[in-house]
């Protein structure tokens, strides 16, 4: 797909995996639309990458924030791109992770599931089907193609860990629905794709911890390269997903053979 003369939308654009998936689409001559909750960097990475591309503040949980985020990229240009990389707040009260029944023999509550799979899943639906909605009106490009939408799975979609039950659900689902959409949007000559990552040096562990800390503790668990992965190298696999209309309905593992 020719990536110039478009735009993109990037949910959770100003973190990690979405900072650099947002140049890398900008260096191909996307401009791209920076949707996160962080206005200071967001707003700093449109600045950086001056090419047209703007910040808008997004709610990933609200359907008009999102449609405004995706009307904000079709003023644009036609939207060709979507790349739901958004992470998201735990349940109130709680650091996140949390066993089904822990050692005490108490339950997590249901609120607390619900709220991870809301976050993580209903949340990347609710971006990917208006998305698709505003790539249906595109012109298409060669082989009758409009638009490509990349979620964001999660090696632990496929082997969680203790305590990550929901999440885990989330992510599984992420995986489960790629292929059904990819078939629901054959029509309209959009493709639906994910990535899996596996242990990445993002916000979510550099806010926790230096970034020598984190490769220490994460990087040995990595068979080959022996280290966390860069959130450029996701970039760099959904800027060629963008560009390779043969890949369809699938997700793919992005971890160095890393298995939990």
């Amino acid at each position: 797909m020719d990536l110039t003369n478009a735009s993109a939308l990037v949910t959770g654009g100003a973190g990690g995996f979405g900072s650099a998936t947002a140049r890398r689409l900008a260096q191909r001559g996307m401009k791209v639309v920076i949707a996160d909750v962080a206005d200071a960097r967001g707003e700093a990475l449109a600045k950086e990458l001056g090419n047209g591309s703007v910040y808008v503040r997004t709610d990933i949980m609200d359907e008009e924030s999102i449609a405004r985020a995706v009307q904000a990229a079709v003023d644009l240009a036609p939207l060709r791109a979507a790349v739901v990389v958004h992470g998201g707040p735990p349940p109130p009260g709680t650091t996140g992770a949390a066993r089904t029944v822990n050692r005490e023999g108490k339950r997590i509550p249901l609120a607390h599931f619900a709220h991870t799979v809301g976050v993580y899943l209903n949340s990347a639906f609710a971006v990917t089907s208006q998305a698709a909605e505003a790539m249906a009106k595109n012109q298409p490009l060669a082989s009758n193609h409009r638009g490509v939408v990349i979620n964001t799975a999660s090696i632990a979609g496929y082997e969680g860990q203790p305590g990550q039950a929901a999440y885990s659900a989330a992510k599984g689902g992420i995986i489960g629905m790629t292929l059904t959409i990819a078939r629901d949007l054959a029509p309209i000559g959009v493709r639906a794709m994910a990535i899996a990552p596996g242990t990445f040096l993002t916000l979510a562990y550099s806010a926790r911890m230096t970034d020598e800390e984190a490769q220490a503790k994460w990087g040995p668990m990595v068979p080959n390269p022996h280290r966390m992965g860069d959130p450029d190298e996701y970039a760099q696999l959904a800027a060629h997903i963008c560009e390779n209309d043969f890949l369809n309905g699938t997700t793919i593992r992005l971890d160095g053979a890393q298995r939990f």
